[in-house]
């Protein structure tokens, strides 16, 4: 076993809960993992194995996600990260000016690899990926309902032909016969592509078994792009090398105070979920963004409503609707000013919050999570259990013991909210 003084892999998440979704991946792998919020945190992290740095960069301009990313890496690469690691939705939000392919173009010149892959792949959770086509639970990307995302809308399956419209680069595939093949095919293919004038290539998985073979060919790779997923077979890498002395994985976590459940997506999943929440008795507070002429004042509102509620159960506060109305609102308001209004009334909320003794926050959609975490001012967490495939409950890292889960919009089965509760009371 060698001895170790610097980090084994460092990640770049391009959103709060994606970060969140990888730290749970690498935790479970059993590396020593923190998330921390922004590349000035990453001294909080210890001795981990693997830091995972948090950003909110996935819907900003292009160049400003550049800017932070390359930030990120650099501070990652200084603390002596072996391998970097993009993570980004394994439903590949972005739009044909980015923000995926500019990231990674930049981060592909950072550390000067030959070539990265390009893998959202997350069978767990229905993300999979054939012939270049990107699947969630069965159907086309499409035609899954993030066509209707309010930031990002996917309109094309076909990642090859996505990320080449984001890249500066030729893009390639790696089939999945390919990758049925074994790292040695995956090789292969890779260095046939790195001849022909490549330097990302999408790559196909349809099951974990395919994520672990990719994981076993990127031994020692410079740079990876990808989803939580990928994950999936990186840690054994380290482990096969000597340099993964200690097996890590979650951490306990405990609530405290009261509890809340705050929700600013608008995904098909995170719709159901606040619907079956409500219909089970949770009281519930809604955020209309046509309707917040100040966000400040619409947390006070929000805040003085659940402070009527009975302080031994949850309450619900959302923002959550259906497509159209959300379509209705953007159109009135412009997609950003929507987005912005409801991210800073969130802001407000769990400012307040955090001043009126809650403990324990469950919180739906990585805009509305990146807002949460910066209003409380999170400086890392810790990986606690699974709830769902790619949710863990976290503890802030801090004098205050806070219990955070934070949710993409598009996990977790329809209970999700009760069931996060109920680990927490067992």
């Amino acid at each position: 076993m060698t001895d170790r003084t610097r980090i084994l892999l460092g990640a770049i998440a391009d959103d709060m809960t994606g970060a969140t979704d990888l730290a749970l991946m690498l935790a479970k792998g059993g590396m020593r993992t923190v998330q921390v919020i922004g590349p000035e945190n990453i001294g909080l992290a210890g001795d981990a194995d693997a830091v995972v740095v948090a950003m909110k960069s996935r819907s900003n301009p292009a160049d400003e996600a550049v800017a932070m990313s390359l930030q990120a890496a650099d501070a990652l690469l200084h603390a002596g990260a072996q391998q970097l690691l993009f993570k980004y939705c394994s439903t590949f939000d972005s739009t044909d000016r980015g923000n995926i392919g500019p990231v990674a173009d930049a981060l592909l010149e950072r550390t000067g690899a030959p070539i990265a892959i390009a893998c959202p792949a997350f069978p767990a959770t229905g993300r999979t990926l054939y012939q270049g086509h990107l699947f969630v639970n069965g159907r086309l990307l499409n035609e899954s309902g993030m066509q209707n995302h309010p930031l990002n809308p996917m309109t094309d399956p076909d990642l090859v032909r996505v990320l080449s419209r984001q890249s500066a680069h030729k893009v390639g595939l790696v089939p999945l016969d390919v990758v049925r093949s074994g790292p040695d095919a995956i090789a292969a293919r890779l260095a046939s592509l790195i001849v022909n004038g490549c330097r990302l290539a999408i790559v196909d998985a349809v099951e974990d078994e395919d994520l672990r073979r990719i994981g076993e060919t990127l031994r020692g790779a410079a740079l990876i792009t990808g989803g939580s997923g990928i994950a999936l077979g990186l840690p054994d890498n380290f482990r096969a090398s000597g340099d993964l002395a200690v097996s890590g994985g979650a951490e306990a976590v405990t609530g405290s105070g009261r509890a809340a459940i705050l929700s600013g997506s608008c995904s098909v999943a995170t719709n159901e979920q606040v619907a079956r929440a409500k219909a089970a008795g949770i009281p519930a507070f809604r955020i209309t963004p046509a309707e917040i002429a100040d966000p400040a004042e619409t947390a006070r509102e929000a805040m003085a409503w659940a402070a009527d509620q009975d302080p031994g159960h949850p309450v619900l506060i959302y923002a959550t609707d259906s497509p159209e109305n959300v379509e209705a609102v953007q159109a009135r308001l412009g997609r950003e000013q929507a987005g912005a209004l409801v991210e800073q009334s969130f802001g407000h909320v769990a400012r307040g919050m955090a001043h009126d003794g809650y403990g324990t926050i469950v919180v739906a959609g990585g805009e509305t999570s990146g807002a949460v975490i910066q209003a409380l001012g999170v400086g890392a967490l810790r990986i606690g259990p699974e709830i769902a495939p790619g949710v863990p409950w976290t503890t802030a890292i801090g004098d205050r013991p806070l219990a955070l889960a934070l949710k993409s919009g598009n996990f977790g089965g329809p209970d999700f909210f009760r069931d996060a509760l109920a680990m927490l009371d067992g």
